[in-house]
């Protein structure tokens, strides 16, 4: 596979997309599928799918389509989930418990390693199968659990000590669900996820359902 070109998130996103799409024709025996199959099957652009995998190499045969094992594993490996990525999270609430149990943050590629929270309460809980340690010890459970990428669950007014806290243990990827968003520091990579920026998002077309949502990328 050729080098990694200048991507876009929302590339990174359909890349996501494609592949979950891939995983569920796997699933049901699908050995070939073509741009447009796959666009119908899952409401996508073909042409859009088309450019996004052009971006990385030639993928398909003209007139057969993808060999929908191959194109899976090549993305598998193209958004490095072909290894195991280790996460800490820092806030144990009503989120961040919920994060700790979900099962695609427990799969063959991500597992949740550790938990952290400032709350004495807390601290000392088994959530799932993580103990949860005092905000004050990150950067030992980051170096004893070998996490690499953090989750920032907490309080708005306490996102960016946190953040801090995270990058000063190590930590060079970031995702970001408190309700406030945050520089991005050097060096490190950040993501902001905002629920309720969604939630406007779709409150803003009921008031007319017949505004468009304009192409970004």
């Amino acid at each position: 596979m050729p080098d990694k070109p200048d991507i876009s998130s929302l590339t990174l996103n359909r890349l996501s997309v494609y592949l979950r799409c891939l995983r569920t024709l796997e699933e049901e025996g699908v050995e070939t599928v073509s741009s447009q199959s796959l666009a119908r099957r899952f409401h996508l652009s073909s042409s859009q799918i088309r450019k996004d995998l052009t971006s990385f190499g030639e993928f398909g045969v003209r007139g057969v389509g993808y060999d929908v094992a191959t194109l899976a594993q090549r993305i598998h490996e193209l958004l490095g989930l072909d290894v195991e990525h280790r996460l800490v999270i820092v806030g144990m609430g009503h989120l961040g418990s919920a994060l700790a149990s979900y099962f695609r943050f427990n799969d063959r590629s991500f597992r949740v390693v550790a938990a952290v929270d400032a709350d004495p309460e807390l601290v000392g809980r088994e959530i799932g199968s993580i103990r949860v340690a005092a905000a004050d010890d990150v950067a030992r459970v980051v170096a004893e659990t070998g996490a690499h990428i953090g989750i920032i669950a907490v309080p708005a007014d306490a996102a960016a000590s946190v953040l801090d806290d995270l990058v000063a243990a190590g930590i060079r990827s970031v995702l970001n669900f408190a309700p406030v968003t945050l520089g991005e520091p050097e060096g490190v990579r950040l993501r902001n996820v905002d629920m309720r920026v969604f939630l406007e998002e779709v409150a803003f077309f009921l008031q007319d359902p017949e505004v468009s949502l304009a192409p970004s990328d």
